[in-house]
C-alpha cells in the first residue's frame, strides 16, 4: 500500500505530526504533495533510475520528498544533518543526485554547495528562501495534483554512518513494479512481526536521515497508521508524546533506554503509558542490565531487531525470549545465519565468528566501491553479506552480538571485544559514556584502553579511575579489564548513537585518520 490508498479512504487521517505539533500532514495533504513533486521533477527530466537527495532537520518534507521518489522509480538519499559542507558535497555526488532539496535551516550550507555539487541540475529550498535555489511550495503549487499514468517504484539510497570511514552509499536494485503493486518490502518481516495497521501510531524520536527511523516510519504509513516525530530526542519528552498522542508502537537505540532510565522516578512514572504495545530498539546492542530495567518498568513490550541497511537479513526476538536468553538479538527471520571464520567457513556452534546471512541473491551494493561490495560476501559463498559484526550461535539458532570485527582488539594473541566490556561499565552511576578501544602495546601488540565522559558533576580523578576498574573486576575476566582509563568531556557519537570510534582512536594511533 502507499498514502494515495489511504487518501481515498480516510483524507483526513493524520500520515505525520510533529510532537510539538509544529507541522501536520493528513494522508490527503501528503498525496497531494507529494505527486505534485513528483511531477516537477518529472517535468525537469528525471527518470527511473535518476537520484533525488535533500538535506532537513526532522521535518515532515522527509515524507513528500520519499513518498514523491517512490512514485517516480528514483533513488532517494536523506542525508545527516550534522556533516560538514564538503561531507555533503561528497554524498549528493556520489549519490548522482540530479535533484536536491535543502532545508531552510541549512541555507547558508545549501548556498556553499552550489559550487561543490556542479551536476545538481535541480535546487529547491523548503521551509524558508536559500540563494540560488527554487522555492518548494512555489513548484509544487504550479504543478498539477493528478497521479502520473506510469508510477514505477523506486526506493532509499541511503549511506552508512561512517563510523569507520567514509559513508558508503548502500543501493538495492529498483523494484520493478508500479506504485501499491506490492506491499512495502519490509513490511512482510517487520509490519507482520510487529503489527502495524491502520490503528498504529508509530512515535519516531531519532533523526530521520538514518535508515531505520526514515524506512520504519514511511513502513507505518505504508501501512496506514500515523507517525508521530520528534524534533529531536528529549528523555521526559519523549514519554510525555506518548502519553499526548497515545503512542502504540516506538523505536529506540540502547543510549535513549539509559538517558530515560536516568530520569528522577517522579518523571518516570508522570506519564500514562498504557496505550504503548510495541517499543522496538535495534542499531546498536544492548547492555543486559539496561534491557531488564526497561522490561520491568515498560513491561514485555520490548521488540528487537538485528539487521542493517544493506539488507543482508534479520534477526528477531520479543521481551519473553530474551528474558530467557539474556543479551540474545534472536533467530533469523530474514535470510539464513552463518557464523564464519576469516576464511568463509562455518565455524563450530557456540564459536565467535563473523555473522553473515544466506540469501538467494546478493542484495546490495556499494555504490561506486566495488571493492567493498566484494569484501561484504562471503569469499566462499557470494550470496552470502556480512557487515563486518562478529557474533556467534546457540544450538537453538539464536544470535549474539559480540563487536565489529574492525573493533576487535587483539592483545598478547588474546581477542578481546570492546563492546562486552563497555556493558558492564555502562550502568555505573558516574560514567554518562564511554568507549573501549585497542591502542598499541610493545610487548602485547595492543592493550585495552577505556576513555569515559563522567556523569554530571563528577569529577575525573585518578581515584575515579580507581573504582571504575574495580567495578569492572567484579564483573569481568581481569584480563579485559583496561589497563588504563581516559576521561573527556564528550565522546563523538552520531545521533542515532553509535560510537564513531575511528575518531576517538585516532587520538592514539599517530597518522590514523580513517
Amino acid at each position: 500500500m502507499y498514502p494515495g490508498s489511504f487518501a481515498a479512504q480516510t483524507p483526513d487521517k493524520l500520515a505525520a505530526i510533529m510532537s510539538d505539533n509544529s507541522e501536520s500532514l493528513t494522508y490527503a495533504q501528503l498525496e497531494e504533495q507529494s505527486i505534485r513533486l513528483a511531477r516537477v521533477l518529472h517535468e525537469h527530466g528525471l527518470r527511473p533510475g535518476d537520484s533525488l537527495a535533500f538535506i532537513a532537520p526532522n521535518s515532515l518534507i522527509y515524507y513528500v520528498a520519499y513518498w514523491a521518489a517512490v512514485r517516480s522509480g528514483l533513488y532517494v538519499t536523506a542525508i545527516n544533518n550534522n556533516l560538514s559542507v564538503d561531507e555533503v558535497a561528497y554524498i549528493v555526488n556520489d549519490c548522482g543526485a540530479r535533484a536536491f532539496i535543502v532545508h531552510g535551516a541549512y541555507a547558508g550550507k545549501g548556498e556553499k554547495l552550489i559550487p561543490e555539487t556542479p551536476k545538481v541540475e535541480l535546487r529547491f529550498a523548503a521551509y524558508g528562501p536559500i540563494e540560488g535555489h527554487r522555492n518548494l511550495e512555489d513548484a509544487l503549487a504550479g504543478a498539477s495534483s493528478e497521479p502520473m499514468e506510469d508510477q514505477p517504484t523506486g526506493r532509499e539510497m541511503l549511506y552508512s554512518s561512517g563510523t569507520t570511514g567514509r559513508p558508503k552509499g548502500i543501493k538495492g536494485p529498483l523494484p520493478g513494479y508500479q506504485i501499491g503493486e506490492e506491499p512495502d518490502p519490509l513490511f512482510p518481516v517487520f509490519g507482520v512481526a510487529y503489527g502495524f495497521g491502520t490503528d498504529t501510531v508509530y512515535l519516531s524520536p531519532a533523526p530521520l536521515y538514518h535508515s531505520a527511523p526514515f524506512r520504519f516510519s514511511t513502513m507505518a504509513q505504508s501501512a496506514g497508521g500515523t507517525v508521530v516525530v520528534m524534533p529531536k530526542f528529549d528523555p521526559e519528552g519523549a514519554l510525555a508524546a506518548i502519553e499526548r498522542y497515545k503512542v502504540t508502537h516506538s523505536q529506540w537505540v540502547p543510549t535513549m533506554f539509559i538517558r530515560m532510565l536516568k530520569l528522577p522516578e517522579q518523571i518516570r512514572t508522570k506519564y500514562d503509558l498504557s496505550t504503548h504495545k510495541v517499543a522496538v530498539h535495534a542499531a546498536a546492542p544492548c547492555p543486559v542490565e539496561v534491557k531488564q530495567q526497561m522490561i520491568e518498568w515498560w513491561g514485555p513490550i520490548l521488540e528487537e531487531y538485528y539487521a542493517a541497511t544493506e539488507s543482508i537479513g534479520a534477526t528477531l526476538v520479543g521481551s519473553e525470549t530474551w528474558l530467557s536468553r539474556p543479551g540474545t538479538v534472536g533467530q533469523a527471520l530474514m535470510g539464513v545465519l552463518h557464523i564464519c571464520d576469516d576464511d568463509g567457513n562455518d565455524v563450530p556452534t557456540g564459536q565467535r565468528g563473523v555473522i553473515y546471512f544466506e540469501r538467494e541473491e546478493f542484495p546490495f551494493e556499494y555504490h561506486n566501491a566495488p571493492e567493498k561490495t566484494a569484501q561484504a560476501k562471503n569469499p566462499q559463498h557470494p550470496t552470502w553479506g556480512t557487515t563486518g559484526d562478529i557474533g556467534y550461535m546457540d544450538d537453538e539458532g539464536f544470535l549474539y552480538l559480540t563487536d565489529r570485527k574492525a573493533f576487535m582488539i587483539i592483545s598478547g594473541g588474546v581477542n578481546i571485544y570492546p563492546q562486552e566490556i563497555e556493558n558492564a561499565l555502562a550502568l555505573h552511576p558516574k560514567v554518562t559514556d564511554l568507549a573501549v578501544i585497542g591502542i598499541p602495546d610493545p610487548e602485547m601488540g595492543e592493550q585495552v584502553k577505556a576513555v569515559v565522559q563522567p556523569a554530571d558533576g563528577i569529577e575525573p580523578t585518578p581515584e575515579l579511575a580507581t573504582e571504575l576498574l574495580e567495578f569492572l573486576r567484579e564483573r569481568i575476566a581481569h584480563f579485559k579489564v583496561p589497563k588504563s582509563i581516559d576521561f573527556v568531556a564528550e565522546l563523538p557519537r552520531t545521533p542515532v548513537g553509535k560510537l564513531v570510534k575511528h575518531q576517538i582512536r585516532a587520538q592514539y594511533l599517530k597518522g590514523e585518520t580513517t
